[in-house]
């Protein structure tokens, strides 16, 4: 037997806030009423989500906006990664995402790992241009420069 429930958080694999699902009782019965991620489908329930969804949309307005200031204030930034280098100016082993967040950190920017985008580990010297994601949709371009040491 399935249930009607409206969503009241995303749900991974089942829908979004604010969705309509169906869903097995004992589904509904058992997870998601008890860990306050559904709702049976009523005009209160509605309303209480309508001013969740309206609270959720303030505080992620606010969250894009300190991630546009802290993206911008990587972006004026320089790094610099010194290296070992061997014959040919090529490098002992590379630079990779965790180096550029040790130097990113070591300026003040505690970002989360996966922050940093690198196609393939740095393995010469120079400058690269290295896209740091800060918050869904809010991306920060950085110039990271490989020299000797």
């Amino acid at each position: 037997m399935s249930v009607e429930m409206i969503l009241m958080q995303d749900v991974k694999d089942l829908g979004v806030a604010g969705q309509v699902v169906k869903v097995a009782d004992g589904y509904a019965r058992n997870f998601l009423v008890p860990n306050k991620l559904a709702a049976s489908v009523t005009e209160s329930t509605r309303r209480q989500l309508a001013k969740l969804q309206i609270q959720r949309d303030a505080e992620k307005k606010v969250a894009k906006e300190k991630a546009r200031d802290l993206a911008a204030a990587i972006q004026k930034g320089s790094y610099t990664i010194r290296m070992k280098v061997g014959e040919g100016e090529k490098l002992f082993g590379s630079v990779t995402s965790g180096d550029i967040l040790g130097v990113l950190a070591a300026q003040g920017f505690e970002l989360d790992k996966h922050a940093v985008e690198l196609e393939s580990p740095i393995k010469e010297l120079g400058m690269f241009e290295v896209k740091v994601k800060v918050y869904p949709e809010v991306e920060a371009l950085i110039k990271v420069w490989v020299v000797q040491e």
